[in-house]
């Protein structure tokens, strides 16, 4: 049987920028994607600290090093910038399988603080 388990994480990170005219999606600086194996167009969860605020959106790459986290379209109505984010991505694994997540904690410029 498959089950969902928690693959990667990046926690603490900043909102920079948000565009409510955009299509869609999150952008996520690409050092921070690298650094927890989440693709471009992988389905994530954001959960905001600020607001409590859940949702699903999917991952657009950023530029390298940039810092950007930017909220785009209709998730904007959950998140502002400079709110504190947890981005979670989820991997089907089966039930016996033992997955370690990559995770990040970020400081307040979404620079990578420490890496598990």
């Amino acid at each position: 049987m498959k089950i969902f388990v928690l693959k990667s994480k990046i926690h603490n990170a900043r909102v920079t920028e948000c565009k409510p005219e955009y299509e869609g999606s999150i952008i996520i600086d690409e050092t921070l994607m690298k650094a927890v194996n989440i693709i471009q167009y992988e389905k994530v969860l954001v959960a905001n600290a600020e607001n409590g605020n859940r949702y699903e959106t999917y991952v657009m790459k950023g530029k390298k090093d940039s810092g950007i986290i930017s909220i785009n379209g209709a998730g904007t109505k959950y998140s502002s910038v400079g709110d504190r984010l947890t981005i979670f991505a989820f991997a089907a694994v089966e039930e016996n399988e033992v997955l370690k997540p990559n995770i990040i904690v970020v400081d307040a410029q979404n620079r990578i603080k420490i890496q598990k």
